[in-house]
């Protein structure tokens, strides 16, 4: 079983349209959508939720208002101000009233260790949610996070696993990942242990800076990666540049894909650029053939 994924160094060079592709010519593949932080290859594939399952990673103070006597110990050991005082008296002792902010909340788990009365639990914190669902390219699993939640990578993970896991039980030999953009703990949990990445640049000079982080990033890994610039016609100067930077880092330069409306117009429609056709759909299929030999 092979797994290819697609990244970039920044958002919004492209990189789910051409996965999306992928996923197309590929025929059957299972698909895995690691940017649980913006997960959006849903919207082009319209998938049909067959499994969803809770995601929970690390660990949030509860304060519980029965045994809670007011002390004020945890708000004063809180270094990240979580504990809040919602009112005074409410019991007419002269007590107050806590309770903890889940979202500022770190899950260090000192006010628990310190409360006085044991008036602070401590459960495992609720994530985000992950789904097994089927598309007409194949299976996908992919991930929802929830706003300000932390411990994205190790979601990642599990969508990563989930997805080799069907692989292996239903006779798939092959993975596309959709991987987050950057080069954090996201793309890390997305990359490692792949047989080939494909980076996705744009002709900017932002472009050619995230994707210089971008292959050192898989140089440290020792994944094998390879390169295409999309929208390459912007700045044929730039593109130049970039393909040659990365022929130097030992990436392969798999092919251009140029600006080109009826992208724009499968988004709109919720299909894949090749399904619709035109000068980026030939593109993309001359990069996936290529691509689709790397990693062996």
């Amino acid at each position: 079983m092979r797994e290819l994924v697609v990244i970039s160094g920044k958002g919004g060079t492209g990189k789910t349209s051409i996965l999306a592709s992928f996923a197309v010519l590929a025929g059957q593949a299972v698909l895995a959508d690691c940017d649980v932080d913006a997960a959006d290859l849903h919207l082009v594939l319209t998938p049909t939720v067959r499994r969803r399952e809770v995601f929970r990673s690390g660990n949030e103070a509860v304060i519980r208002p029965e045994l809670c006597r007011g002390c004020g110990k945890c708000a004063e050991l809180c270094r990240f101000a979580a504990v809040l005082r919602d009112f005074e008296d409410p019991r007419g002792d002269g007590s107050s009233r806590y309770r903890v902010d889940a979202t500022a909340c770190e899950g260090c788990g000192v006010c628990v260790r310190h409360c006085p009365h044991g008036a602070i639990e401590f459960p495992e914190r609720v994530c985000g949610e992950w789904f097994v669902s089927g598309t007409r390219c194949g299976p996908l699993v992919h991930a929802r996070l929830h706003p300000a939640a932390e411990n994205s990578g190790k979601l990642v993970a599990a969508v990563r696993q989930e997805a080799r896991r069907l692989a292996e039980s239903e006779g798939f030999d092959r993975v596309l990942v959709d991987g987050p953009p950057g080069i954090g703990c996201p793309v890390i949990s997305s990359v490692t242990g792949a047989s080939a990445v494909l980076a996705v640049s744009e002709p900017t000079v932002s472009g050619e800076h995230d994707l210089s982080r971008v292959l050192e990033l898989c140089r440290h890994f020792d994944i094998p990666a390879a390169v295409c610039v999309n929208k390459w016609d912007l700045n044929p100067q730039m593109t130049r540049r970039i393909e040659g930077k990365a022929a130097a880092g030992g990436a392969g330069v798999l092919g251009r894909i140029p600006y080109d409306r009826a992208v724009t117009a499968a988004q709109l429609e919720a299909r894949a650029v090749v399904e619709l056709g035109g000068p980026a759909a030939a593109a993309i299929r001359a990069v996936w053939e290529r691509f689709k030999e790397t990693g062996e």
